[in-house]
């Protein structure tokens, strides 16, 4: 099965996360790049999104998109246990449509899956249709890096229940640009033990390429690279970074 109809062991495995911490930040880019209240916000393959309940529980409108029924039910439910007014959409995020436009958007932990760079057009234009003038696309993560190989592995433990995670990347093809990104929960859950792993590709986007992409889409003005979870700009091409994008008129 995949680790995405797992979303417990999936929130164990990344409740690292500085949530609060995250949460600050984007309101901090909110005041500091948009004229106008920043009051809806959209999580593009959200899970179990924290950080939504986290924006809930701040009194913003939080609503989260993903491809996984089983995720957002998770949501749903997570939130209703906190008291939270959270909303779900079920959909592609390259294909997705909302019934009413936010003003923040954000997608974290290198969650952008194209595997082209007209894919990565398409996605843009959702994303614009989707945003208010003048609101704000935060993507945390982005994959500005060199191809090449990465792993990483962590284990979480909380009662009963310990999740081992193994998170591996490798070019499948130089020519096109793409890698691979494998995920891995090794499960320990009251002495039975689970594997479940889900494998995605995805195109790298290089800094120049992307100002391209940004040139021909049209609907968005970059408003930086920066350091992850800070102001700093970006001076080297490296994996932990974000970019924020501003939706023209």
């Amino acid at each position: 099965m995949s680790v995405y109809d797992q979303p417990l062991y999936y929130e164990i495995a990344f409740s690292y996360q500085e949530v609060k911490k995250q949460v600050d930040f984007f309101e901090e880019v909110a005041k500091k790049y948009s004229n106008a209240p920043m009051k809806r916000f959209l999580d593009i393959c959200c899970g179990h999104s924290p950080q939504l309940r986290e924006l809930a529980r701040r009194g913003y409108e939080a609503v989260g998109l993903d491809v996984n029924p089983r995720t957002l039910e998770y949501l749903r439910l997570k939130a209703q246990e906190e008291n939270l007014k959270v909303e779900t959409v079920e959909g592609d995020m390259n294909d997705f449509r909302l019934e009413k436009k936010c003003d923040f958007v954000f997608l974290l932990s290198r969650s952008l899956y194209v595997d082209s760079n007209r894919q990565f057009l398409q996605h843009l234009d959702c994303v614009a249709n989707m945003l208010i003038s003048g609101g704000l696309y935060l993507l945390e993560n982005f994959p500005l890096e060199l191809l090449k190989e990465h792993r990483e592995d962590w284990t979480v433990a909380q009662g009963e229940i310990e999740v081992r995670t193994i998170f591996e990347t490798k070019v499948v093809d130089e020519l096109e640009e793409l890698y691979e990104d494998k995920l891995t929960l090794e499960v320990k859950d009251n002495g039975k033990r689970s594997v479940y792993s889900t494998t995605a590709y995805t195109k790298n986007i290089a800094p120049q390429e992307l100002m391209t992409l940004l040139e021909t889409n049209g609907k968005f003005r970059l408003v930086g690279w920066f350091e992850n979870l800070d102001f700093l700009p970006l001076k080297t091409v490296k994996g932990y970074n974000m970019i924020i994008l501003s939706k023209m008129k």
